[in-house]
């Protein structure tokens, strides 16, 4: 799970920076008011409370957070997006999954087929890469701040799947059942372990290795598809060997 922890950590940190421009509250707002069509009560709508917390973790403010449900609900009117998943490959056959959130499917689409054929990558059929990974709920604990038996034991009897702790990352990878994913978060927060990040996720099977110019090349095709207003999330089996990147942030 290396190439995922990696990327994982790259977006964490990136997500800081994205914040302070608003284009995560962006992103957050229009998650919050779709999961509240299936009702606007966090406590029996774990989407919404997930996407709450996500929302709360970035600072945005409780009137936003509130507006956002009250349109999804149909109390404000807003908006009306519609939720897409798009497959495809970046370089070197490196398989992506895109959840996309738009108003204009017609704009979106040719847009993210630009994007992709610009960075070495081409949209492909629904379900041609999309078997290659599972729904997870992936947490990162630094290993700096919690011993790995306290996590490990913490996380197992929480409901977690496993654990990994792979001597070249910096962090301890838990991963869980979507289901399971917020009770293991709350046990491990509640037993004093921080949370670096927490997602509901989609794992690769397994990685494609990258040199260093299929690297570079497929870090601006993550940045850019990223960056793009109505992708919610990417996910790509890629990983980078720690020689390639230590060239590439010289």
């Amino acid at each position: 799970m290396s190439g995922h922890s990696k990327w994982s950590q790259i977006k964490h940190k990136k997500a800081n920076t994205d914040a302070k421009r608003g284009k995560v509250f962006t992103k957050i707002v229009k998650e919050i008011s779709i999961a509240a069509r299936q009702g606007g009560d966090p406590s029996g709508n774990p989407r919404l409370r997930s996407a709450i917390e996500s929302a709360k973790e970035v600072n945005m403010p409780h009137d936003n957070i509130k507006k956002a449900i009250m349109k999804g609900t149909g109390e404000l009117p807003g908006v009306s997006y519609e939720e897409y998943i798009y497959e495809g490959y970046g370089p070197a056959g490196v398989a992506i999954i895109m959840e996309v959130m738009t108003d204009n499917k017609n704009r979106t689409l040719p847009e993210i087929r630009f994007i992709l054929s610009k960075n070495g990558g081409n949209l492909g059929e629904t379900g041609c890469v999309s078997w290659m990974f599972d729904k997870k709920g992936y947490i990162l604990v630094n290993k700096e701040k919690a011993l790995e038996d306290k996590v490990m034991t913490v996380a197992l009897e929480a409901g977690a799947e496993d654990m990994k702790n792979d001597p070249a990352e910096e962090s301890y990878e838990v991963v869980t059942l979507p289901e399971d994913f917020s009770a293991v978060k709350a046990a491990l927060e509640g037993a004093g372990i921080p949370v670096e990040s927490a997602e509901i996720t989609m794992l690769p099977k397994n990685y494609v290795v990258l040199d260093e110019k299929a690297a570079e090349q497929m870090l601006r095709l993550m940045e850019a598809l990223e960056d793009h207003d109505d992708i919610q999330n990417v996910y790509a089996n890629f990983d980078i060997p720690d020689d390639v990147a230590d060239r590439l942030n010289k």
